[in-house]
């Protein structure tokens, strides 16, 4: 048992180390103790030893109980034995272990050791084993801590009727719903069986069904190897709309025509992205529409996008989220990015492919609007960021995963790539990027080994310089940086400028809000004069509506401006905007100005608005508010 024994003192010595750098707190700076960045973990963000033994394929058996909101279940772990060693160690977050077996046929049980818990990567879970051992099984159940799974009260959902309930794993958060190996350098297959009420559908990232069966009980398969992140569930009162051939939507009965409306270009999407970088490997592309309390605009769960109603605006202008979820079948989902520290390969790869396929669909003109919104997105981010953290490659050593997820993986990541397309030219580049979806699939690489890559097969190949380690390595935006300009955005920029100007505004008074896009009027809300007055808002709003015209990125911009300018008369729109959607993209910045107002007033409603909405939130969005009230 020396390999067991040894797990079970590294944990020893964590506790110990914890301990002295708690002692150490009183004394003077010099006098700490600085943990070392270890070298002998896999991934930084998880305690599984898989150097050693590593999961090949996941089953589950799950029985989801709405009465008390609690999953009972049974890990099944296939395992492959790398290294001599006497414990195989899992992730586990906030789940009550009841016991663990060996065995497939016949399970015999064995022990296990519960280390430290660690408030951001939960605790090791150490499991005795033999060289024989080929399967464990972890019995648990979830409980009232457990952050993966929102658990939602019929009033929160459409119909009003039913509950809800679903997951959002990524990054390190599948480990409190699932005892497993929780990091993205693992990619394994899985399998479940799920029991649940009968009235309810459940759904998951595997082939799934298309209606409510008698008994309540359903079996997945995701036969190709993923990264446990992408491990996802819901369950509800949910109906299936076909799009296509291959894809379709999932949503209460309330919005599924509405969203198989907005959505309906979605086959189209999944031929243009095939068209540029190769067959969808996927089998099924579907999407599931989850009730508001959804932290997220979209989640790339394979074969089954989860997104956020706000994305229903009415008029399709919102379909470059699902341009965004779909790209990931090939970045993100294919080839995976080793560990936290490298996201940028999945999401700036991603927003590049994203734009892409919006421009084979939309038209070069409607791609280049996009690119503008994100780069002005961009100076946002980098104006509030560290230079630290505006490096591509991240240092998250004791730092939550989440901490990686910028505008900086997501929009200078593709800007890096959008400036090497610029470089040696789009068809050299879409092949380039074309065979290394081809040799890394069903893969997973770090930066290091991208640039590997990049240097052999593209720029030596082409005899081409590049600042590679520049844009990688160093903070902000190299001058290199590739400019993108629209003549669209620039006239509605210029007009919002010129808005106090007799001619302008005579101009302005005959327009309607459905005379332009909504990035347009994204744009004119960001390049209004500086010294706007409420009162001028005011005139605004009387005429285009934008506190409550129903466009989630329009309303979000104008309240933020709101908030900067003083104009109060949006209270009520925003307060039934922030008590509704739990959306991390709205509800973050927003609550931040709040809180950092000028206004006193405004940090009052700010509290009293997230004590009343807080239920209303998925536990990520609450812990991250939370986190903004106590810093104002």
């Amino acid at each position: 048992m020396k390999q067991y024994l040894k797990a079970m003192l590294s944990v020893f010595l964590i506790s110990l180390i914890s301990t002295i750098l708690s002692c150490s707190e009183k004394k003077e700076v010099e006098d700490k103790v600085v943990p070392a960045r270890p070298n002998n973990r896999v991934d930084l963000h998880s305690h599984a030893n898989l150097d050693e033994v590593k999961t090949k394929h996941l089953h589950l058996d799950l029985d989801v109980n709405f009465e008390n909101n609690t999953i009972y279940g049974i890990a099944r772990h296939s395992i492959e034995q790398l290294k001599e060693t006497d414990s195989a160690i899992f992730d586990i977050k906030y789940l009550d272990i009841q016991k663990v077996t060996v065995g497939k046929e016949k399970e015999k049980e064995t022990d296990y050791v519960i280390g430290q818990h660690d408030p951001i990567l939960g605790a090791p879970l150490l499991v005795a084993i033999d060289s024989s051992v080929q399967f464990i099984n972890i019995y648990y159940k979830t409980t009232d801590k457990t952050e993966a799974l929102d658990w939602l009260a019929p009033e929160l959902t459409e119909g009003k009727k039913y509950p809800f309930m679903y997951s959002q794993g990524q990054a390190v958060l599948t480990r409190s719903w699932i005892p497993l190996q929780d990091s993205p350098s693992n990619r394994i297959t899985y399998s479940a069986n799920v029991k649940v009420p009968n009235e309810f559908l459940a759904v998951m990232s595997a082939n799934n069904p298309i209606e409510k069966n008698e008994k309540g009980e359903y079996h997945f398969e995701m036969k190709q190897p993923i990264p446990s992140y992408l491990i996802a569930i819901a369950i509800g009162n949910l109906e299936y709309k076909s799009l296509g051939e291959n894809c379709g939507i999932y949503a209460e009965p309330e919005l599924i025509e509405a969203a198989a409306h907005e959505f309906e270009d979605l086959a189209k999407m999944i031929d243009a992205a095939e068209s540029i970088y190769g067959t969808y490997q996927w089998d099924q592309y579907d999407l599931l529409l989850l009730p508001y309390s959804f932290p997220f605009g979209g989640m790339e769960n394979p074969r089954l996008t989860f997104l956020n109603p706000t994305l229903v605006a009415g008029d399709q202008s919102l379909v470059s989220v699902i341009a965004h979820e779909l790209a990931h079948s090939w970045s993100g989902n294919l080839v995976t990015n080793a560990s936290w520290e490298d996201i940028w390969l999945n999401e700036g790869f991603t927003v590049y492919f994203e734009n892409r396929i919006m421009e084979k669909l939309y038209g070069q003109d409607v791609a280049a609007i996009h690119q503008v919104i994100e780069f002005e997105e961009l100076q946002r981010s980098l104006k509030k960021l560290d230079d630290e953290d505006t490096k591509l490659k991240l240092d998250l050593f004791q730092r939550n995963p989440d901490e990686g997820l910028t505008d900086i993986a997501y929009i200078k990541g593709a800007f890096f790539l959008r400036t090497l397309e610029e470089l040696v030219g789009r068809p050299t580049f879409d092949q380039f990027i074309k065979n290394y979806f081809n040799d890394f699939s069903f893969k997973t690489l770090k930066t290091e080994e991208f640039i590997a890559y990049l240097d052999k097969h593209l720029l030596k190949k082409k005899d081409l310089k590049f600042n590679t380690a520049e844009w990688i390595y160093s903070s902000g935006i190299p001058k290199n940086c590739i400019e993108v300009k629209s003549e669209r955005l620039d006239k509605i920029q210029d007009f919002a400028k010129k808005l106090d100007q007799p001619k302008v505004l005579s101009k302005f008074k005959k327009i309607k809000r459905e005379d332009r896009t909504t990035q347009e009027w994204i744009s004119f809300i960001r390049h209004l004069p500086a010294d706007i007055t409420p009162k001028e808002m005011k005139a605004i709003d009387k005429q285009l509506s934008f506190k409550d015209c129903g466009n989630s990125e329009i309303m979000f911009e104008w309240y933020l401006l709101s908030i900067n300018r003083g104009y109060t008369l949006v209270r009520p729109s925003m307060e039934k905007f922030l008590n509704r959607t739990g959306r991390l993209k709205y509800i973050e910045p927003l609550y931040e100005s709040l809180f950092h107002s000028r206004y006193e007033s405004d940090k009052t409603f700010a509290l009293k608005l997230f004590d009343k909405s807080k239920k209303n939130y998925h536990p990520i969005a609450r812990q991250s508010i939370a986190g903004l009230a106590k810093m104002k």
